[in-house]
């Protein structure tokens, strides 16, 4: 049932059908992201151009309409979820992508998908690394919103670090750009930044400009195992303490490897089963991979039980298929997952192994976890049957035991999913009274009516007694 049918039908009248869509189908199509929390959404906004935007948001903003930006929907959190109903705005068919070959720039619209970026700079010499699992799918806009990261994290960084100006509206119709497509800018307040990872609260991402790298002349990827989790986690604090800076450093304990190798039907070290891996691709000029790799070498000759280097790119490739198929591989261990982001310190990388450790025995549960041990932002995959009651409230306490030693250990609670409703309870355990008074106090400076994303981050949702949807998304990972 709509609760703004006034605003609604005025949205019509000034915008068009073929611009605003309220039929139960286009409707439902939108009411819900990967996280598969589902609220019915009034009317779907696909805006032709930018005078479409300002004019949803000024009826918006004027009639108190709640109003949820989206791209392709692959938020894991619930983000990009109409939980108070209102309008959606679906931008995931803006997809113009710029390269500026001279420069080292790309202009990509806010629905241009992660992995296009990544080819069109590549087409024209350059890289941009950022890479979320879900780069074929996950639109530049979605990664705006959440500041997404990936593999290349802890070498190149994550979307912040390439992001130099953006276009967009605030909430009330306005429209803004914040920085320029410059590699300096010191003029004003930092806004732009403001907006990075902010969930759509703050205002309407349309386009940005993003810094591109050349791309390497080299890589070489190593694949190695370990006696244990602590023993990888170790080894890795040894790789960094050594100052050798991976592109890519992932890690995949001995359930995701299990996983791996049922969904490949391959063993990733013949003779070696059963063992954690971290997996390595080193990348720069010619001369930097070859002495790092030679360092890479000694290191694994002295941490790991077994390693495989990748002869070719073929080869590489092929270890890599083991990284990119272990996530959807899991749900032979349980038809649910909760997928938690969440960042460790180098320093603690061995207390939360052990802590992994007791959760599983304590939950009874299976917790495979994978992640970018790069820069510490580790996958931790609570699997459960949801039909099973006691395993759903096992699953629960996980969580929030979770959630509560990440914080002791000094790291945080989401590295790149964001907050949205599915971390929404936790969000205090990782910022002060203080601090959050100031976040929100920002929230109502720019956006008075809190007519953007509302019900998210600041108020707690408990997914537990909302149902899930039985879907299944291609870019679920």
């Amino acid at each position: 049932m709509s609760l703004h049918p006034a605003a609604t039908r005025l949205l019509l009248r000034r915008l068009g059908a073929k611009c605003v869509r309220t039929d139960a189908k286009s409707r439902a199509a939108v009411g819900f992201d990967s996280s598969k929390i589902a609220f019915p959404a009034e009317a779907v906004v696909l805006p032709r151009r930018e005078a479409d935007i300002a004019v949803m948001l000024e009826l918006a903003n004027r009639h108190g309409v709640p109003v949820t930006v989206r791209g392709r929907g692959t938020s894991l959190t619930g983000s990009a979820a109409p939980v108070r109903g209102g309008w959606v705005i679906d931008l995931s068919h803006w997809r113009t992508i710029r390269v500026d070959a001279e420069a080292g720039l790309v202009r990509a619209q806010a629905g241009a998908r992660n992995a296009d970026i990544q080819r069109a700079a590549a087409a024209k010499g350059w890289f941009y690394p950022p890479d979320p699992s879900s780069h074929e799918y996950c639109t530049i806009g979605g990664n705006i919103a959440c500041n997404a990261g990936g593999m290349h994290g802890g070498k190149y960084g994550v979307t912040r670090d390439f992001v130099l100006a953006l276009e967009g509206f605030l909430p009330t119709g306005e429209f803004v750009t914040w920085g320029t497509p410059t590699r300096k800018f010191s003029a004003g307040f930092n806004l732009r930044d403001l907006w990075i990872g902010s969930e759509g609260m703050l205002g309407i991402v349309t386009a940005a400009t993003l810094r591109l790298i050349p791309q390497p002349e080299s890589r070489w990827t190593l694949l190695t195992a370990f006696r244990d989790e602590a023993a990888a986690f170790r080894a890795a604090r040894a790789l960094f303490g050594a100052r050798v800076q991976p592109a890519i450093c992932e890690f995949l304990d001995r359930y995701s490897v299990h996983c791996a190798e049922r969904a490949t039907g391959a063993t990733v070290f013949p003779g070696v089963a059963g063992k954690p891996v971290l997996l390595i691709e080193l990348a720069g000029s010619a001369g930097e991979v070859r002495a790092q790799r030679k360092a890479l070498l000694a290191w694994a000759a002295k941490h790991a039980v077994a390693q495989r280097a990748a002869r070719n790119r073929a080869e590489a490739e092929a270890l890599w298929a083991v990284r990119r198929k272990c996530s959807r591989a899991m749900f032979e261990l349980g038809d649910s997952k909760l997928n938690e982001d969440v960042v460790v310190p180098l320093k603690n990388y061995e207390r939360f192994a052990r802590f992994l450790d007791k959760l599983r025995r304590d939950s009874g549960l299976a917790i495979p976890t994978f992640g970018h041990l790069g820069d510490g932002n580790l996958h931790v995959n609570i699997m459960y049957h949801r039909a099973i009651a006691k395993e759903r409230r096992a699953a629960e306490r996980a969580v929030g035991r979770l959630m509560r030693e990440v914080v002791a250990l000094e790291g945080a609670i989401s590295g790149e999913h964001g907050i949205g409703l599915a971390k929404s309870p936790f969000f205090r355990l990782q910022h002060s009274p203080a601090q959050v008074r100031a976040m929100q106090a920002v929230k109502h400076a720019l956006d008075p009516r809190g007519i953007l994303n509302p019900g998210k981050m600041f108020e707690v949702f408990t997914v537990w007694k909302h149902p899930r949807l039985e879907v299944k998304l291609p870019w679920d990972h």
